[in-house]
């Protein structure tokens, strides 16, 4: 007797799990690709290097030792000198003319803002009748060219004898700069709530008061810009300098600068080192401010 053979059926065999996908990295938002990232510092990178090399150019040809080496720059590498420098330093009126300017730029900058800061606070916080048509008027006096505006102005200078002075300079400069300067701090202003003038007013401060010691320490970033737009206004200007300052110990950088030309003759090189020293205040001053230049000149714009 044969006994029976059981077969049993094998249940077939479960597919092996497909592997899990990597989770994909999720990008937060202002968080650039690596691919952009790369380009936006490359645009960056180019940006500088157009922005610095006129600066770097101008030191170059200022180390050539010729009037004409900036026809052949490539010349100027194998006789690399100081001999510019030493020569404007010694032999010219650079003192005078670096004592002229700092005295002209800085007292447009201390009275410029000044005015401009006050007129600014008055037209921001107070109603009084015609206000916004002063606004209006002082920008109506940008719209004036130089070569309109120097024959009345020389008139009048003349009249009050401070032709060839400073502060004949210095309140020309700040007719051009106070109505600029104004409408910024204006601007500024009027981002200041209006409770910390109530506040000063509770505590028994003046107008004057209030502003002097509860609005201008906010002001800060905003009186740096006007101060520096101040400054650069009056350290780089020509036309008016050398129409109104005539003798050559009292003349800025700008007019200075003219020194170096003739009719028949230019000293580029000597130029070139001037124009390199002249750089150097006003890098000073603008690394005293950079503070405050940024955050100036964004807030004024958020509030009109």
């Amino acid at each position: 007797m044969t006994t029976p053979t059981v077969t049993t059926a094998t249940a077939p065999a479960e597919p092996a799990p497909a592997p899990a996908a990597a989770p994909r990295k999720v990008r937060r938002r202002g968080e650039n690709s690596p691919l952009a990232a790369l380009a936006s510092h490359g645009i960056l990178t180019v940006a500088s290097l157009i922005a610095l090399f006129p600066v770097a150019w101008l030191v170059y040809l200022s180390l050539g030792p010729d009037k004409d080496d900036y026809l052949h720059p490539g010349r100027i590498w194998g006789k690399m000198t100081l001999d510019n420098y030493v020569f404007v330093l010694q032999e010219t009126n650079f003192f005078h003319w670096l004592q002229s300017s700092l005295i002209v730029s800085l007292g447009t900058t201390v009275i410029g803002v000044m005015v401009a800061a006050t007129t600014g606070y008055a037209v921001s916080r107070m109603r009084f009748p015609g206000y916004r048509k002063l606004m209006w008027v002082l920008l109506v006096t940008q719209m004036f060219p130089i070569a309109v505006l120097i024959v009345p102005m020389y008139q009048i200078l003349s009249e009050l004898q401070l032709v060839d002075s400073y502060l004949g300079l210095i309140l020309v400069y700040c007719s051009t700069a106070v109505p600029y300067c104004a409408w910024l701090l204006k601007g500024y202003f009027d981002t200041i709530p209006f409770e910390i003038d109530e506040a000063g007013r509770v505590d028994g401060l003046s107008p004057f008061g209030t502003f002097f010691r509860l609005i201008l320490p906010l002001a800060r970033p905003g009186l740096a810009v006007a101060g520096f737009y101040s400054f650069i206004t009056a350290f780089g200007e020509v036309a008016f300098a050398s129409t109104f300052m005539l003798s050559d110990t009292k003349y800025t950088f700008a007019v200075g600068l003219q020194s170096f030309v003739s009719e028949h003759d230019a000293q580029r090189h000597l130029m070139a080192a001037t124009a390199v020293l002249i750089a150097i205040p006003v890098s000073a001053f603008f690394y005293l401010v950079q503070k405050n230049l940024v955050t100036g000149l964004t807030a004024g714009g958020t509030k009109g």
